[in-house]
């Protein structure tokens, strides 16, 4: 007899105490998930938005973002999640360093 949780491929839910992605600047996080999802605002110039699940001062947490940047920086990374960064603020925009 087959288990559920053998074949089952349901998307989990990032878990985490939220947070404002402003309380991380410039602070060091390890990055443990992110989920690209498509948003239904139009704050961005990719339509979609980013839920970071990631461990600060030894707690999880979560983030939801718009940041074109940090969506495009995690696509290209993901596959070495996790890591550690800094979230920074460089002008209007947030970029992991």
């Amino acid at each position: 007899m087959n288990k559920f949780s053998e074949f089952a491929t349901e998307e989990h839910q990032l878990t985490g105490e939220k947070l404002s992605i402003e309380t991380i600047l410039n602070k060091e996080i390890i990055v443990k998930n992110a989920k690209i999802g498509k948003s239904k605002y139009d704050k961005n110039k990719s339509g979609n938005y980013l839920t970071l699940q990631f461990d600060f001062e030894g707690n999880e947490h979560v983030i939801f973002t718009s940041s074109d940047v940090l969506i495009n920086q995690i696509n290209k990374y993901e596959k070495n999640i996790p890591f550690t960064t800094i979230v920074k603020k460089i002008n209007r925009y947030f970029t992991f360093s």
